[in-house]
């Protein structure tokens, strides 16, 4: 892509960079083809006036140069600051952005470029280039830690005999050599390792403002003067002491904890990504004479016929013309099983070719297929911010301030006695002080268990949900779509005396399969392994609508059946008796021959789902529009005991209102078709089946799949995701509590502050790393 080779030789973001990398180089995105790569038309921003509402867009970005939680909140300023951009969301945890602008007022190079004066790059999420760019930094960044880990022990070597000799056991001369080699080992630690630090640091005082970065480098500085000012003059004010060996090892262990942060995020937060990027770039598509050219996705368009060979993914929705196989359609519909995709069926988007290489017409391709809707989804939920995540990021800048304030006051209360010591006391205060535990402990959290929920076809919408969903008690489900299938099953079979059921069941099928009315079909699917097409035949077949059908039996009758048989109502096969909307009646012109009792069929995971519920102390209810006999009965077969039929939206509605004023948590699951206010009203709402379009303008999570055993496993699972966050949320608080006051009496040296510091944001995303995997108790 030519984008993508443009923008990869671009320098690192830093000072000057705007100047490389201004709207000029950024302008290849001003093409329309170009930014619909990572963008998508948006809905106005509520409470956000435009001059032009009619040609939104909605862009998914990654960010590069962003480290801490107060960059993030710093790149929504400097990008709202931008006319025609309305709304923009940025996630430090994982390194997104979200940006929604007018196509009328401004272009992607213009709302790319304010970043980058502030040493923050955007790049498209959806291009190859990103993760390219992504391995290169993390290449350098190994690197500048390697650095750091070696003449951390070199450092270490030279400081040892200073520790263990006695009163004078080491002449001047040779403290003198050792301290010289210690100051030579760390000035690649500090110009190298550190350019980071020092770069993000300078950056934040040009655009007057603090990030995590500033107190680090402040550190590193006064530590580095320090200790050269007593290599340099032994004799003077600072001579007593050097600290090259904490310097280099707590600059190692920043170093260590941000490279195994970045480890670790990729593997728990970082999932989305890997999830969001199955298209393939390039697929064999059929040309004129016959043959296959290996040719670009983004080239295909509806109607092609292309190859898809085995371990590859279909690159578009469509329907395969030739051949055979199984695909792995795990994230589009949660269905762990490869399933059969046989010549005529259709295969989506985003799904992987299992078994065999087979020819597929492309129908749907680009934003109109069902991966892209999720993918969508999956981008949205990538920046979104619970309102605890939110809370960090408000107490990050303040608590920045208060961290420089500290220091200088550390330092103040020593400076009279021991200045030295002061000085040390500001630094292991600059250093241990990290909000970035606290501004990572939600989100990292959070996107740990989206990630996890979306391979098992579990898409979040709304992160917030995954909180809300802990402290849910009740569970409304509508029943139709929901917990019973888009079809009706066979119940059972009464039959006239010298009839069996086997032949009820030919012969009513004989007329049924004329038919298309949904009991016709519903009989003729049922009776499956005991209708053999063919076996009754029957002439001058006619369709009564709304009653049933009649017709003439020909070879091979049943004993004792007359030449006109009728399959339909009690009143049309002119039977007596009561009429029942789910039973169909046979009869010729003797009388009643045979009656099926069809009823609505369950999902095959609805009952155990429901009894999961109720075994962890949830009440299931059913709201159902159907009539209220049939919702009871279909209740009565899942053990749902409080149960409502016969309800409009407006009824569904003020039953969960009024369950909500009783202080209920409700979590509505229904299939997003007529269940739009209900669903936008409750705590929580989970859309099931087919209906993503319509389900994801008002849920909160959508289960493409419909396995309504994922509903007892996502509750447990966001119980779980709470404990987590509060985990992290007390650690970070307790973390800071103990070793601020211990850096201000000067207790806590450099390097342990250091120490401390990585380990702090390491195990706030550690702990979050345990939920990789799905419990299904809570």
């Amino acid at each position: 892509m030519q984008a993508a080779d443009l923008l990869a030789e671009l320098p690192e973001p830093g000072p000057g960079v705007i100047r490389e990398t201004g709207p000029g180089r950024l302008a290849v995105f001003d093409d329309p083809e170009e930014w619909a790569t990572f963008s998508q038309p948006a809905e106005p921003t509520p409470g956000k006036a435009s001059a032009d509402t009619t040609d939104l867009w909605e862009s998914q970005v990654v960010v590069r140069g962003m480290h801490c939680a107060a960059c993030s909140l710093t790149l929504e300023q400097a990008l709202l600051e931008v006319p025609g951009v309305s709304a923009a969301q940025v996630s430090a945890a994982s390194q997104r952005a979200s940006i929604v602008w007018a196509a009328a007022l401004t272009r992607p190079s213009e709302w790319m470029a304010a970043p980058l004066a502030l040493g923050y790059r955007l790049l498209p999420a959806a291009d190859a280039f990103a993760l390219r760019h992504g391995r290169r930094v993390a290449r350098l960044a190994l690197w500048r830690w390697l650095v750091a880990g070696f003449c951390m022990m070199q450092v270490m070597m030279y400081a040892t005999p200073a520790y263990i000799a006695g009163p004078g056991d080491i002449t001047p001369d040779i403290q003198s050599l050792l301290r010289w080699a210690s100051w030579v080992l760390s000035l690649p630690v500090v110009f190298f390792s550190c350019a980071p630090f020092f770069g993000n640091a300078l950056r934040d005082l040009r655009q007057r403002r603090i990030s995590m970065d500033l107190p680090v480098a402040l550190g590193i500085v006064m530590t580095f003067a320090i200790s050269s000012a007593a290599t340099f003059e032994p004799q003077g004010r600072w001579g007593q002491e050097v600290y090259f060996d904490s310097l280099t090892m707590f600059v190692f262990f920043l170093l260590t904890g941000r490279w195994l942060e970045q480890r670790l995020r990729a593997r728990t937060a970082g999932a989305l990504d890997s999830l969001m990027q199955r298209l393939p770039d390039s697929v064999e598509r059929q040309q004129a004479h016959g043959g296959f050219e290996r040719v670009a996705v983004r080239r295909l368009v509806s109607g092609d016929l292309v190859r898809v060979l085995p371990g590859e993914a279909f690159p578009a929705d469509g329907t395969i013309v030739l051949g055979d196989t199984f695909a792995d359609e795990a994230l589009l519909t949660g269905e762990s099983r490869p399933v059969a995709r046989p010549l005529g069926a259709s295969v989506l988007a985003g799904s992987h070719n299992l078994s065999a290489a087979v020819e597929v017409r492309v129908d749907n391709i680009g934003e109109s297929t069902r991966y892209a809707q999720i993918v969508a989804l999956m981008a949205r939920a990538a920046v979104d911010k619970p309102r605890l995540a939110l809370l960090a990021d408000r107490v990050a800048k303040p608590f920045l301030g208060f961290v420089l304030l500290a220091a200088v006051l550390a330092a103040a209360y020593w400076w009279n006695t021991d200045p030295a010591r002061g000085l040390m006391a500001a630094v292991a205060v600059l250093v241990v002080t990290c909000p970035c535990a606290l501004s990572l402990a939600t989100p990292t959290a959070m996107l740990t268990s989206a990630g996890l929920l979306a391979r098992h076809g579990v898409l979040v919408r709304r992160l917030q949900a995954l909180e809300d969903l802990a402290s849910i008690d009740t569970v409304i489900f509508d029943k139709t779509g929901t917990l019973t299938e888009a079809r009706m099953g066979l119940r059972g079979v009464s039959t006239h005396r010298g009839m069996t059921a086997e032949q009820a069941l030919q012969l009513a099928c004989a007329l049924a399969q004329h038919s298309l009315h949904p009991l016709s079909r519903a009989l003729v699917q049922a009776a499956g392994p005991v209708f053999t097409p063919g076996t009754q035949k029957v002439f001058d077949v006619r369709e009564f609508a709304g009653q049933g059908l009649e017709g003439r039996l020909t070879d091979l009758p049943v004993p004792g059946v007359l030449g006109l048989v009728r399959l339909g109502s009690a009143r049309f096969c002119r039977l007596d008796g009561p009429h029942h909307s789910l039973r169909v009646y046979l009869a010729d012109d003797s009388g009643w021959l045979a009656g099926f009792d069809l009823d609505e069929v369950l999902r095959p995971d609805a009952h155990e789902a429901v009894t999961r519920l109720q075994k962890m102390g949830l009440e299931a209810q059913m709201l159902s529009g159907d009539n209220d006999a049939a919702a009871r009965r279909a209740a009565g077969r899942l053990g749902i005991k409080e149960v409502q039929g016969d309800c409009t939206p407006q009824n569904k509605l003020e039953r969960l209102q009024a369950l909500q004023q009783q202080g209920r948590k409700v979590l509505m699951v229904g299939d997003g078709l007529n269940d739009g206010p209900v669903l936008a009203r409750a705590h929580v709402s989970v859309a099931l089946g087919q209906a993503v379009p319509l389900a994801q303008a008002q849920s909160d999570l959508v289960m493409p799949g419909g396995q309504l055993l994922m509903l007892p496993a996502m509750l447990a699972h966001a119980r779980q995701t709470l404990r987590v966050v509060r985990q992290n949320l007390w650690w970070a608080a307790a973390y800071n509590a103990i070793c601020v006051p211990l850096a201000l009496m000067g207790w806590l040296p450099a390097w342990l502050a250091g120490f401390g510091m990585a380990l702090s944001s390491l195990l706030v995303i550690a702990n979050a790393a345990r939920l990789s995997r799905l419990k299904e108790k809570s």
